[in-house]
C-alpha cells in the first residue's frame, strides 16, 4: 500500500514518515500503523471512513499500535448490515483491549462498547457525541428523518448528498481537503443509507440513566462553537464517574478535522494523567 503522509501537529510526538498502513483482520475493515505499544482505536462519524481520523491518529504512532476501524456501512466495512449493539460487539471483536476513540456516530458507538463489553475499553474519549435521544417523540421524528434522508441517498447516490450533507449549518466551520472528500465517496449509496436506517441517534436506546456503570477514565470532548455539543458534553460528562470535558477552541461540530493538532494535544494529555 502506497505510504500516507500527514502535516505536523504541533504540541504532540510526531510519528516516523512515511507511515504504511497494514490491513488488519477482524470482522470488520481496520488498518494498522505504529509501533507495538498501547493499542488506540479510532471510530468514525457517519460518511466517513477510519482513514478520515489519519490528521490526529497519526500523532500516536510514535509509541502506540493504532486501529482506523470502517463502520458497517460505511468504507470497507460498506457491505456490513447491522444494528448499533451488534456494531459494539464487531467493534470490540476487531480491537480488542484498547484505547477507543469516536466521532459523532462513531463516539455513541464506543459509549455502547465501553457500556456492553467494559473490559475491553481501558480509556474512552467521546467528541461531539451523544447519549441518544431521551424523548421518545423526538425520537421517533428522528427515525423518520433519518428515513427520509437514507431514502434521498438512495434516490440520488452519494456525491450529490455529501455536497448537501456538508453544506449544513452544523458544518460551516469545516473545509473539507481533497482526501476527505476522497475518503467520503469510497462509501456506497447502499451502505449509507443503511447505516442510517439501523444506526441512526433516532433508533439507539437512550443510555443517559447508564453512564453511572462506566468506571474507566473518560474524556468528552466538543468544538467551542458547537454549542448544542458543549451542553451534551458537559451533560455527559456530569453522570460519567471518572470524566472530564474539554471544548477544542477554534472549532465547530467536526473538531478532530477543524482542529486536528489541537485535538490530538487535549488526547494526548489525557493519556498522559
Amino acid at each position: 500500500m502506497a505510504p500516507v503522509t500527514s502535516q505536523p501537529l504541533a504540541g504532540v510526538p510526531q510519528p516516523l514518515a512515511p507511515l504504511r498502513l497494514q490491513p488488519w483482520s477482524g470482522p470488520l475493515a481496520a488498518e494498522r500503523f505504529g509501533v507495538a505499544g498501547p493499542r488506540m482505536v479510532f471510530l468514525h462519524g457517519f460518511t466517513q471512513t477510519g482513514r478520515t481520523w489519519l490528521p490526529v491518529a497519526t500523532a500516536f504512532a510514535r509509541d502506540h499500535e493504532v486501529l482506523l476501524v470502517d463502520a458497517p456501512g460505511h468504507g470497507g466495512s460498506a457491505a456490513v448490515r447491522t444494528d448499533l449493539r451488534r456494531t459494539a460487539d464487531l467493534v470490540g471483536q476487531t480491537g480488542g483491549e484498547a484505547t477507543y476513540i469516536g466521532y459523532s456516530m462513531g463516539g455513541r458507538i464506543c459509549l455502547h462498547l465501553a457500556l456492553t463489553h467494559p473490559h475491553l475499553v481501558q480509556r474512552l474519549v467521546l467528541v461531539s457525541a451523544t447519549a441518544g435521544i431521551a424523548e421518545d417523540a423526538e425520537r421517533a421524528a428522528r427515525r423518520d428523518a433519518d428515513d427520509a434522508l437514507a431514502a434521498s441517498i438512495e434516490r440520488d447516490g452519494v456525491e450529490p448528498f455529501l455536497e448537501r450533507w456538508l453544506a449544513q449549518p452544523l458544518f460551516a466551520g469545516l473545509e473539507p481537503t481533497a482526501n476527505d472528500r476522497a475518503e467520503r465517496l469510497r462509501n456506497t449509496a447502499e451502505g449509507l443509507a443503511s447505516s442510517l436506517r439501523m444506526a441512526g441517534t433516532g433508533t439507539q436506546d437512550p443510555l443517559w440513566d447508564r453512564l453511572r456503570e462506566l468506571t474507566m477514565p473518560v474524556l468528552v470532548l466538543a468544538g467551542e462553537r458547537d454549542t448544542k455539543f458543549i451542553d451534551i458534553g458537559r451533560q455527559l460528562a456530569a453522570g460519567i464517574p471518572r470524566a472530564a470535558f474539554a471544548a477544542v477552541p477554534g472549532a465547530g461540530h467536526a473538531a478532530h478535522l477543524e482542529q486536528p493538532g489541537v485535538t490530538a494535544s487535549i488526547i494526548a494529555e489525557f493519556l498522559g494523567d
